[in-house]
Parts: structure tokens; sequence; C-alpha cells
């Protein structure tokens, strides 16, 4: 036997409160839907409404057709459940009408309806130019897109670089050894890959360059295993605001310092999950609403350890659930979170 199938039962005999459903509405504002263009949102809805999920923002809403028949789709079924962001595609940076064109299409899809722009994880990582060179975040190519949506108040939500230990040596020191044995092409090889501050400092040269900006920076912005840096981070950057998405484990191992990362900075920190599974929901929930102990995270390779809940005021709750996601995203029907 080894580590992978060593599951061992708790002895210990702790409360356990089973959450299904959220205490107040709320919005996931990080969520991928890419079926969108043909999806039966009347089965999506009736999932939604079971853990009482009010809005669902898809951020895979990438352009053109695509873009225009997910619109469609939502316009036509539940245009008050669903919102849309669009995608750019970096790798055309060089064309001579790169900014031309992706200035016409920010403006497009704000027309159309889209809610802000999602930047994945490939600009800083993956992305080249046409002579194989790696495309900085801070590529100061890229600047008119940053300010033409500060210009049109859209949101970009910005998902740059991976935990850390997925740069540190594979060895029984990194706590993520699992995870890098079950997906081997998540390890960067620093050799290979710019360093992880690397990644880091070219996301906050943006942030600091683009003030007029709304910038939500994606799972904790990979700074949920040092809330006293994310802290730091959040109160420099007025214009940054960040998502609990996929790092539910990283503040349920740490519920002191993560009740009071809340408590200091609840009017910046919004409700996502990221991957859509119904079950994993639940888990969101005991973290967030209990006082539970010693509990398991629904993901063994993402955390070893176990998960306490942080038991947030009622306050607290709506502005994480809703409140905060309805102040950058004013079109969201508010009917429902009266």
């Amino acid at each position: 036997m080894d580590i992978e199938t060593y599951s061992p039962k708790s002895t210990l005999k702790v409360n356990e409160t089973l959450i299904n459903k959220s205490k107040y509405p709320f919005i996931d504002v990080h969520n991928h839907q890419f079926d969108m263009p043909i999806k039966d949102l009347s089965k999506l809805v009736k999932e939604m409404d079971s853990i009482n999920m009010a809005f669902m923002i898809n951020l895979s809403g990438f352009r053109g057709l695509y873009f225009k028949k997910s619109m469609e789709n939502i316009t036509n079924n539940a245009p008050t459940r669903f919102g849309l962001f669009f995608n750019i595609d970096f790798e055309e940076i060089d064309d001579p009408d790169f900014i031309q064109k992706n200035l016409e299409l920010i403006n497009k899809s704000y027309s159309m309806g889209a809610l802000g722009l999602k930047i994945y994880k490939s600009l800083g990582l993956m992305d080249k130019d046409k002579n194989g060179n790696r495309i900085k975040i801070n590529d100061s190519r890229l600047d008119p897109i940053w300010k033409e949506c500060g210009k049109l108040n859209l949101p970009i939500l910005i998902h740059s670089g991976e935990p850390s230990s997925f740069w540190d040596r594979k060895d029984k020191y990194n706590e993520r050894w699992l995870e890098l044995r079950q997906k081997p092409n998540r390890y960067k090889d620093p050799s290979k890959n710019p360093s992880f501050e690397e990644i880091l400092a070219e996301q906050h040269a943006v942030f600091e360059k683009h003030k007029n900006t709304i910038f939500i920076n994606a799972h904790l912005g990979w700074m949920g295993n040092d809330l006293n840096r994310l802290s730091n981070h959040l109160k420099k950057f007025p214009n940054v605001f960040t998502e609990i998405g996929a790092v539910l484990a990283e503040l349920g191992r740490q519920p002191k310092r993560a009740k009071k990362f809340f408590t200091d900075y609840q009017d910046k920190i919004l409700f996502g999950k990221d991957s859509y599974n119904l079950l994993e929901y639940y888990a969101y929930f005991r973290v967030l609403e209990t006082d539970d102990e010693y509990f398991d995270y629904y993901r063994k390779r993402h955390a070893h350890w176990k998960l306490y809940g942080l038991k947030l005021n009622d306050s607290i709750l709506k502005k994480i659930y809703h409140q905060n996601a309805l102040k950058l995203f004013p079109s969201i029907d508010k009917s429902v979170f009266n």
C-alpha cells in the first residue's frame, strides 16, 4: 500500500455539519461551461437552485461565433442566471492589427453583454510570440487592452501562475508531491519556465500600471498559503479583488488566520469554484459557514491535510456570497438577493 491508497478513517468524535445549500444566495464568479452554446440551461438551473446558486459567470465565452451562440442561449433561456466573459488569443500579438482587432473585440463583446475579460494562465507561462519567445504578462504591447477594459469598467479576471510548490523539487518535502505524481505535466521545471516570483512580479506590475482597471486575481493570487502577503497585496492595490476558486484547502487548514483575512478584506473577496461539480460546493459551504473541525477536502491530491470551518458571520457571508460581486457586476438582476 502507498500514500495514494492509504485513506485512514479518523476515530475523532467531532461535530459534523453537512450543508448542501448555502445560507444565502451566491454568485459563482469563476466557472467554466465549455459547451455553453448548446447546453441545456434548464437542467443546469435546477442544479443551481438546489444549492442556492443564484448566478453563474462562465469565464469560457471565447469569442466570435462561439461567444455569440453562448450569449444567445443565455438570452433565450436563462437571462437572469448566467453571465459571460470573453477571451483573447495572445499568440496573435505580432499581427499588425492585433491591438485594433482586440479593441474591437472588447467593445463588441461589451455591447453584446459581456461581463468581463478572462485571462488564462497560458499568458506568462505558455503563450509565445512568432519568434518563440514567452509573452510576458506585463508586455507593453498589451497595455491598450488593459486600458480599454478600464475605460469600459469591464473587470478582468486573471489567472497567473500556479501553486508555488509546482516549481519546487519533487521530493518528500513537497506538499504537492501527490498531485505532481498524478499530474506530472503540472511540474514547472525551473530550467524551462519563468520562476513563480517572476510570474507574480509581471502580474503585479500590470496592476500597478493600470490603476483604473479592475482586476480579479484568481485563486487568491496563489498566495493563499501566505495570507500576510496576500493581505499586503490587496492593501497595496485598491483596484484588485480576489476569489477563492480551487483554493479552499488553503483556507480550511488555517482557520484562525483565514477568518481574520476574511474579516480584514471582506469587501475584496468573491466566491468562486472553478470546475463545476455539484457535490464539491458542499465543502465550500461547510468551511465558510460552520465551525466544524478536522474534515476531508474533496480531492486528496490537492490536500493531504484536514479542513476546519471558519464560521463567518452573516454580514461577511453575504458579501462573499453576492454583495461584492453585485458591486462589480451591476447588470446582474438583484431581485433574488433582496
